[in-house]
């Protein structure tokens, strides 16, 4: 990967006339940080990497975003940080509207370098937890549909958890009794053909 990226000229001059120029002036700190660091575009927003993501940055119509991928780790004892790494796409400074809303180089400099030693050092971000969905009752109305139909009541005895869940899930979550309706008539059908719900979409 190249330390510069046309595409990320071509994201730049494509910026409102406000942005430019600190588009231009966080991709000299990066530069001027680490000779090291490569640029990329992601998601449509360029990115900065050295061994793995270091930093993004995104312009929109009034302001700038510009976010360290790993935050969280990053040694900040002047608090200039404010998003969590979920916010990092939004920005880890807030809205960025002028020059001025931008940190000073050094300490930007300063978390680029945090950020290289951490992904040099290889060690993983913790996976977060998540606490699984608790399980969707079986809707009285659809099993009365399956009990009438032996075929599809057996496939759907059959199913894994995963495929149960997913009609389950398409029915009660309908807007409207019709709507409702309308896809339990429908998952009986492609139920008794032994079918799964997202059937059209797999291999």
């Amino acid at each position: 990967m190249e330390q510069y990226d046309a595409r990320v000229d071509a994201y730049i001059e494509k910026a409102a006339p406000f942005a430019k120029p600190i588009l231009e002036q966080i991709r000299e700190i990066v530069h001027k940080t680490s000779p090291l660091i490569t640029e990329t575009v992601k998601w449509g927003m360029p990115f900065f990497e050295y061994k793995g993501p270091v930093c993004m940055m995104a312009s929109f119509k009034q302001h700038l975003g510009f976010g360290f991928w790993k935050a969280s780790r990053l040694n900040d004892p002047k608090r200039l940080i404010r998003g969590s790494d979920e916010e990092a796409a939004a920005g880890s400074f807030g809205r960025i509207e002028k020059m001025e809303d931008l940190p000073p180089a050094e300490a930007l400099a300063d978390f680029i370098r945090q950020i290289m030693a951490i992904n040099e050092s290889g060690v993983k971000e913790p996976k977060k937890t998540v606490a699984p969905k608790p399980e969707i009752a079986m809707p009285a109305d659809f099993n009365d549909l399956l009990s009438g139909n032996p075929k599809a009541l057996e496939h759907f005895f059959n199913f894994s958890p995963s495929k149960k869940k997913e009609y389950l899930e398409w029915i009660v979550e309908s807007k409207s009794d019709a709507t409702r309706q309308k896809r339990m008539e429908q998952a009986l059908e492609w139920i008794s053909e032994g079918k799964s719900r997202h059937w059209k979409y797999q291999k």
